[in-house]
């Protein structure tokens, strides 16, 4: 099968406002109860914070927000732990405090050396996702901490900053448990999404439904693999059943590739039927909480490869392979990364970053702005290693800044006057985060705006133990988004630029691997997991693509091999699914070309 052509209409936006707004209205499986949820959780802990008086109530609804989880056991565990977590920054910070208070000069020297600190750590060890965050809140307490000179009132300001986090953790807690879904419940959600996904692009599905198919084709089994390690946790079903319900995962993301192989060869040929009443069947018991056993192979029309391969999977759907794989050998993997004091790249990242905060802070002491302190946690939250990702996440948190603001300004001039008691602001605080988090929970080339939204609008209608008429608040918060922004894009792209496109070739090169582990694959288990895993690699590498060409066009000048790694991944993709099949009769001629392309 010849690899399809790029749209040369997306090399230079690869993200264009039509794309934007399908992948915001996106009626993904879930997404709508999801966002529902943890609306209704954003507005349970402003609740609490008006009932419990908690002072600038707007964090702890923002954290809600940003920790939600799908699952009630994932929700437990995180709520907990950030409790714990918040207990040992807490003494850190504390001890700080002591060294630094009425020392503007020691109080200087830290800030740089703990924001070095926890950008590299962000760049070179494990604690990359959350690196930034935990910098954010022992600088942020540092700074807030330093703006108060009595003491009574400094240890005030550390116990509740201890609420900020025990309120949503409670929340998390107790809320989750009793309002989400288990994490087996997720799982069984999801194949069953994906099995009638492959049931509609078999039956004929119109452009809008492919791409959502294609969506869902592009996750693999990421978030599955996720809910299978917390329903492990949770200890409901048995070890038997949940590696039937892994091997499941792995086979629905399989069917789907093949449905999608098979639409796209013939979109005109007739379906299936007797494969897409299986289908459909299987996604009813999934659906219902359950799995199905002793799958019997529906009867296929012939000469057609991919309807042949998808009966014979679906035979061994729930079936663990009785034989596995050797997994690929892997070295220890230890805290720091291997080459975290040999890579330049990881000290200069953190310099960087350093570099952005020390300039925010600097700034925000020197023209004596209290409002606008945002500007040193947008530092923090949008430093990413590559120029094309800190771009995408800045973007989004621009717009999502001023959605959000505008939000949150127009309910103070046009709702809040109108407001009798808090029924009422609590109505207009679940609309909001019900808004934010449908963003949120879309897809990831959109989520972080959704969290943007939340946070802008928190930020400006609630202020102290409630809402707030003030605007000031939302003007002097959205300006110091804006400033931390334009400081961090112009730390990061005017001193040792890194470029995404830099690191698509290695992400082609394991895209490659997997190719070759699944032509090697003697089972159809063993290949199914293979076009699993082999999905989601085309997924980072697609999304690694697309941070090159969000980059500054005079870096893009550069990417003369784009547009072949942009087909690269492309074929990849559908070459799984040939595989599966047995049509692709060439894989080693185009395996060996894929490499070629990354070497």
């Amino acid at each position: 099968m010849a690899p399809p052509v790029p749209d040369p209409g997306m090399a230079d936006a690869p993200l264009t406002p039509a794309r934007l707004w399908r992948l915001v209205r996106d009626p993904a499986p879930g997404r709508l109860g999801h966002a529902l949820r943890m609306a209704a959780g954003c507005t349970a802990t402003v609740l609490v914070g008006e009932i419990w008086q908690v002072p600038d109530v707007a964090v702890p609804a923002l954290v809600t927000l940003a920790l939600w989880q799908k699952d009630r056991m994932t929700n437990a565990v995180a709520g907990v732990a950030v409790n714990v977590l918040i207990v040992v920054l807490l003494v850190l910070i504390y001890g700080l405090v002591a060294l630094t208070l009425d020392h503007p000069m020691a109080l200087v020297i830290v800030i740089t050396l703990l924001s070095f600190g926890f950008f590299f750590l962000g760049s070179a060890s494990k604690l990359r996702p959350v690196a930034y965050m935990l910098g954010l809140i022992v600088v942020y307490g540092l700074v807030a901490i330093d703006q108060v000179s009595v003491g009574e009132i400094v240890t005030r300001a550390l116990l509740y900053t201890d609420l900020f986090l025990a309120v949503p953790g409670a929340v998390m807690v107790v809320l989750g448990l009793l309002i989400c879904p288990s994490p087996c419940r997720v799982l069984t959600d999801d194949i069953a999404a994906r099995l009638r996904a492959a049931a509609a692009l078999l039956r004929g599905a119109d452009a809008e439904t492919r791409a959502q198919a294609t969506r869902l084709l592009r996750e693999g089994t990421t978030g599955m693999t996720k809910a299978l390690r917390m329903a492990g946790l949770e200890r409901m079903w048995r070890p038997a059943d949940l590696a039937c319900l892994r091997q499941a995962a792995e086979c629905a993301v399989a069917v789907l590739a093949l449905a999608e192989s098979e639409a796209a060869r013939d979109p005109a040929a007739p379906p299936p039927q007797a494969l897409v009443d299986t289908l459909e069947t299987m996604a009813a018991l999934f659906a219902a909480g359950d799995y199905p056993t002793a799958i019997a192979a529906p009867a296929t029309p012939p000469g057609r490869p991919a309807c042949t391969a998808m009966a014979a999977l679906l035979a061994v759907f729930t079936t663990p392979d009785p034989t596995p794989q050797d997994a690929p050998a892997k070295g220890k993997s230890g805290f720091l990364a291997p080459d975290a004091f040999t890579n330049p790249a990881h000290v200069r990242f953190a310099v960087k970053g350093t570099a952005a905060v020390m300039t925010s802070y600097l700034l925000f002491r020197m023209i004596d702005w209290p409002g606008i302190h945002t500007c040193i946690i947008t530092c923090f939250i949008v430093a990413l290693p590559t120029m094309g990702e800190m771009i995408a996440k800045l973007t989004l948190r621009i717009g999502g800044a001023l959605i959000g603001g505008a939000i949150g300004i127009a309910a103070i001039v046009f709702v809040q006057p109108h407001l009798q008691d808090i029924t009422g602001f609590l109505v207009l605080v679940f609309a909001v985060s019900l808004l934010a988090a449908w963003v949120k929970t879309g897809d990831e080339r959109i989520a972080y705006a959704g969290l943007q939204i939340g946070l802008a609008f928190y930020l400006t209608d609630l202020k102290g133990y409630g809402p707030t008429s003030d605007m000031a608040t939302a003007r002097d918060r959205i300006v110091g988004i804006m400033l931390g922004n334009a400081i961090t894009y112009a730390m990061f792209t005017s001193f040792w630029p890194t470029s995404a496109y830099d690191g698509i070739a290695q992400r082609l090169r394991a895209v490659a691997a997997l190719l070759r582990r699944q032509r090697a694959a003697t089972t159809p288990q063993q290949q199914a997991a293979c076009v699993a895993a082999l999905q989601s690699a085309v997924s980072q590498g697609e999304r690694q693509v697309e941070y090159a060409l969000a980059e500054p066009i005079h870096l893009r000048a550069e990417m003369d091999r784009i547009a072949i790694f942009r087909t690269g991944f492309a074929d990849a993709g559908r070459l799984g699914a040939d595989m599966l099949d047995g049509t692709a009769t060439d894989a080693g001629a185009r395996i060996a070309a894929l490499e070629a392309h990354a070497s």
